[in-house]
């Protein structure tokens, strides 16, 4: 079975098994976890920031940066298509005690002008916007890269409101591997970033969220609060370390097999393929002009041995990782052309 459903169903190869067996441990919420310390220093200092945090996963990330940089009764503003607003499962509401204000953007991209129209005024009657959030690479956009100079703006204009900016970058290797922009380049126009390992790079679990360190102090306290806190996580920061030493640049190969794929599959007149978004792992087709359902076309793949996942619309998507080869990609290929025209 080919499976380009996420690249989270990657698995750790031998090498970071053999890491993650070797490491160093201690009890991570007494802060005595030299392999989690050495973890969070490395990446604080890769993003040039003065801490970080690990933690389980990457929603949790978004979720504690979200509750650390807000009040109950605030607001935060979002795309509509983002991470946050979509899948976490209106978490910002039931943990934070804020609501979401979604901004229309193109491809996550949010228009400066829009965001500036969603900045509540200072009255007492309304809530107060605290923070600005933004993901790259942009998951429902097939991972298009959030272009900096439009962060820039961004930041000029929470500087100018006093609110926070949080990057949601999950997938910011990605981005950084595409655009050739450092992750230290992006990171120092916002005030909170989280990043997965557990995605592109390989690892079996973990995320990290980093910024200043009153920030991370505040983001700690809600990561025990939340059940976040692990002990001998080391185990699993060792897989993290290993990730980085390995597996950033051939991130570019999964670049490659998705623009590859892309090229093959768009030749299909029964699919709809916006080749502009295919700037990282992803492919998302529109399959309207099937005139099957997104569960029947993937059904039908699936007895034919590739997975796939449903998108928004009429749409599904596929992630490119370190699992496949481009001969699988091939066969990959090969299973629509045989069944689509």
């Amino acid at each position: 079975m080919i499976d380009l459903r996420s690249d989270t169903v990657t698995k750790p190869s031998q090498e970071m098994l053999r890491a993650m067996v070797s490491a160093e441990v201690g009890d991570d919420v007494f802060g005595e976890d030299p392999t989690v310390n050495s973890l969070q220093s490395r990446v604080a200092q890769m993003f040039g920031k003065k801490s970080a945090l690990f933690v389980p996963t990457g929603t949790m990330g978004n979720e504690i940066c979200i509750k650390a940089h807000t009040q109950h009764g605030d607001e935060i503003i979002v795309d509509q298509d983002s991470h946050i607003f979509i899948y976490e499962t209106a978490a910002p509401a039931l943990l934070a005690g804020v609501q979401m204000n979604p901004v229309a953007g193109k491809r996550g991209v949010m228009d400066i002008d829009k965001v500036k129209k969603a900045i509540r005024p200072k009255a007492y009657y309304m809530p107060t916007t605290r923070l600005i959030c933004i993901e790259n690479t942009h998951g429902r956009s097939a991972g298009s890269v959030y272009p900096v100079e439009e962060i820039k703006k961004l930041r000029d204009l929470s500087l100018e409101n006093d609110i926070k900016l949080h990057l949601d970058g999950a997938r910011l290797w990605n981005a950084s591997v595409a655009s050739g922009i450092s992750v230290k380049d992006y990171a120092k126009h916002v005030d909170s970033v989280s990043v997965c390992f557990s995605k592109g790079l390989g690892a079996p679990i973990g995320s990290i969220v980093i910024g200043d360190e009153d920030f991370i102090e505040r983001a700690r306290r809600f990561r025990k609060i939340w059940g976040g806190g692990m002990r001998q996580a080391g185990i699993l920061a060792a897989a993290a370390h290993y990730a980085l030493d390995h597996n950033i640049e051939r991130l570019k190969d999964d670049h490659q097999k998705a623009k590859y794929f892309a090229n093959e599959l768009s030749q299909l007149k029964q699919l709809t393929i916006d080749m502009d978004e295919v700037q990282t792992n992803m492919v998302i087709m529109d399959i309207a002009r099937t005139e099957k359902t997104q569960s029947e076309v993937l059904n039908l793949l699936k007895q034919k041995g590739l997975l796939l996942t449903s998108e928004k619309y009429s749409s599904i998507r596929a992630v490119m990782h370190l699992d496949v080869s481009l001969e699988n990609i091939r066969q990959a290929v090969t299973i629509f052309k045989t069944n689509f025209h």
